[in-house]
């Protein structure tokens, strides 16, 4: 059985007993980073042999984690933090086990897109959600453009080194659209900065870049006005 399981995005205190118990069944833990993983075992006293899956050994690796399903063994997957699948290679070995016939499930919990668009104030009955987006200014540009006349929230995913360019591109594309940025969630220097994207960028700009960051970005329509939003 491939047992998907979602761990803390930060504060350890977000595991779920169900993960703790998926974990301690599992024969084999495959994580996209085995000292991370390591850390959060270590702490739940929890010891596992792990197998590193990543984007750069997935089909390698897929390979290993398939052979083991193939003989009944029980693989649990987990990723960096949060929800394995999203942003991450966990799909591909889901859609491989499943072409292959092979039993899978999941240990769902805490994932930081959703927590970033539930904080961010903007609509969250309809949003889409591309990941990383690209990392070249030309590419970044057309990204952006292809997504001005959604309706829908978009939510992305960026990092430290590429806010900012990234802010500065969503601003000349998408016009000064409400906004949040989140960074740190559910770590003791949790924020989440909502305003238009302008005031976004001049926050960032005078701040400490660090971590992960969650973008999330009003769509067309009403509630996309810049003054509606809170700052």
């Amino acid at each position: 059985m491939l047992t998907l399981v979602a761990t803390p995005i930060g504060n350890l205190g977000d595991i779920t007993l169900r993960a703790l118990q998926a974990l301690k069944e599992a024969d084999i833990v495959a994580s996209e980073d085995t000292r991370k993983t390591g850390i959060l075992l270590k702490h739940f006293e929890i010891s596992k042999p792990q197998l590193s899956f990543h984007s750069f050994n997935e089909r390698r690796a897929g390979e290993k984690i398939l052979e083991y399903l193939s003989v009944g063994k029980r693989v649990a997957l987990v990723t960096d933090a949060g929800t394995p699948g999203i942003a991450d290679p966990g799909y591909s070995i889901v859609r491989r086990a499943l072409d292959a016939g092979l039993p899978c499930t999941m240990v769902p919990g805490p994932t930081a897109l959703i927590m970033a668009i539930v904080l961010s104030g903007l609509p969250a009955h309809s949003f889409t959600f591309l990941g990383f987006p690209p990392r070249k200014p030309g590419p970044l540009r057309r990204f952006f453009e292809a997504e001005s006349s959604s309706q829908h929230t978009l939510v992305l995913y960026e990092s430290p080194h590429r806010i900012i360019g990234s802010l500065r591109i969503a601003l000349e594309v998408l016009g000064d659209r409400s906004a949040s940025l989140s960074n740190d969630l559910t770590k003791k220097f949790e924020s989440v900065w909502r305003g238009p994207l302008s005031s976004l960028l001049n926050q960032v700009e005078q701040s400490k870049v660090r971590g992960e960051y969650v973008l999330v970005i009003a769509g067309t329509g009403r509630e996309g006005a810049a003054e509606e939003c809170d700052e």
